[in-house]
This record gives structure tokens, sequence and C-alpha cells, in this order.
């Protein structure tokens, strides 16, 4: 479920080719009344991933875990000029100069993209032989099966463990 923003401020994020992105990013961007973030709902029920992902795995990781960003980000950003902008504006400005907020912000942003990009019907694996998605990943890596070595070691190596993003650019067509 999409929510406009009015406080959301034209970007270079929304020229991305990704749907899901923009749609992650507008809603980890929901500013309520009082001029801070909220942790926006899972788009499917708890129990929606499992066997994959338990209902329990579910309710820690979003109830606890993403919550404590988003909860922490509030707190640091509170009387300062970052309270009510838009979570790209809070990302953009403390890169490199406030790491504490920076973390917070994009781990807030991540854990809403990473929601919406599971799926509980036919999400997952490796994509069909002959789909332009499979072809474009062995343009790029050579076989799905490297693929995965990179993505793996450069989700393991980041701050955030676990995060990786598999990304097509427009003007390089990879």
């Amino acid at each position: 479920q999409k929510h406009h923003n009015p406080n959301l401020k034209t970007s270079t994020m929304q020229s991305l080719p990704c749907s899901l992105l923009y749609a992650a990013f507008t809603l980890m961007t929901s500013v309520i009344a009082s001029e801070t973030f909220s942790l926006p709902p899972l788009p499917y029920a708890y129990t929606a991933l499992e066997p994959m992902i338990s209902k329990r795995t579910l309710e820690i990781h979003h109830d606890k875990h993403h919550a404590k960003y988003v909860l922490t980000m509030n707190s640091l950003i509170t009387g300062t000029e970052l309270e009510g902008e838009s979570l790209e504006h809070v990302m953009k400005e403390s890169y490199g100069t406030n790491t504490a907020i920076f973390n917070n912000a994009a781990q807030s942003w991540n854990h809403a993209f990473y929601w919406n990009c599971m799926t509980p019907q036919n999400g997952g694996g490796e994509p069909p032989s002959g789909t332009q998605l499979a072809k474009m990943i062995d343009a790029s890596f050579g076989s799905f099966a490297d693929f995965r070595k990179e993505f793996a070691t450069a989700g393991n190596t980041a701050f955030g463990s676990g995060w990786a993003w598999l990304v097509y650019n427009d003007e390089s067509k990879k």
C-alpha cells in the first residue's frame, strides 16, 4: 500500500527504474503529525512467509529490530534541522557527518525496502532460464552461481551485514 507524502522532495532516487524501491521509500518517508518517522506496517501477514521465515522471526525483526532503528533515528533528529525532512534528505545530510544518524536512517530505509522485496507468492529462487533477468545476470556475472557468490560476499562484508542490492543502471545497461 502506497502512502502519498507531501513532504517528499523530488530526488534522484525517484528516477531509479525499480518501482519497489520507490514504493518502499514512500512508505518509509511517511511523516506523522509529530514530525517523526513511523514504522511502516508489513505489506503481508506475519505468517505469510512461512515456512521460509517464521511468524516469530518477522515479529522480532520488524516489531523490535526495525522499530529500534526508527525510534533511535527519531531521537537523534528531534530538535535538529533534520527533523521533519524526508528520510532521503536525512540520509544525504548525515552521510559522512553523523554516523549514528546516517546508520539508523539508512537501516530504517533498508528494512522498509526489504519487507517490500519479499512476496508470499512465487518469490525467490533462480530466475527462469532464458528470461531477460537471467540473461543480464549471466552477462554481468558469468552465471547465477557466480552472482550468488558475489552477492553473498557483498552482503556479508558491509555495515548491516546481509544487506546487498542488485540494481540495474539505465546508463550502463548493467
